[in-house]
């Protein structure tokens, strides 16, 4: 009698069971099919700026004289001083004329001496426009150092990327 007990109460565990898996499973279904998200409309796209940067030294290495370096301990002489500070980066991105970014970030760090890390993203109309990108990363030079100008299309639920590299400059992908 016992022997049969035992096997009814398995019997129910294991169909509860399949009941509780099989609701489960079904509210899955449901939310991985049936709520639809839209994150862009059907005429609108994304412009993403992303990049690492440092800006140039505060102030240029200088050589240091016979007497300065006779001061200073033999491990510690070298030739030139270079101060760690950077400069803050300042950047400014237009579209169709107005300014839809624009900040000047410091440099972080102990000794303001790292670089800085950009991001932004901003939803814009697809289409036909007039893109300008500014950046300065030096406080020895006024205005902007760094500038890129072009007419982009771009359609409608892409994703234009702004980058940088010190030596080619602004790329948008």
């Amino acid at each position: 009698m016992e022997k049969m007990h035992a096997h009814q109460n398995r019997v129910l565990r294991y169909l509860l069971q399949a009941i509780n898996y099989t609701v489960f499973m079904a509210l899955i279904w449901y939310f991985a099919t049936s709520p639809s998200v839209r994150i862009l409309a059907d005429d609108e796209a994304v412009i993403t700026m992303a990049f690492a940067h440092a800006g140039d030294l505060r102030e240029p290495c200088r050589k240091l004289s016979y007497e300065e370096l006779a001061k200073l301990p033999p491990n510690m002489r070298k030739p030139e001083e270079c101060p760690r500070e950077r400069s803050p980066v300042a950047i400014e991105m237009v579209l169709d004329g107005e300014t839809i970014y624009s900040r000047s970030l410091n440099p972080p760090g102990l000794y303001q001496d790292g670089g800085v890390d950009v991001y932004y993203s901003k939803k814009i109309p697809a289409g036909k426009h007039y893109f300008e990108i500014k950046m300065n990363d030096s406080v020895r030079v006024d205005g902007f150092n760094h500038t890129h100008e072009q007419e982009i299309n771009v359609e409608p639920a892409q994703i234009l990327l702004v980058d940088f590299d010190s030596e080619k400059g602004f790329i948008i992908q």
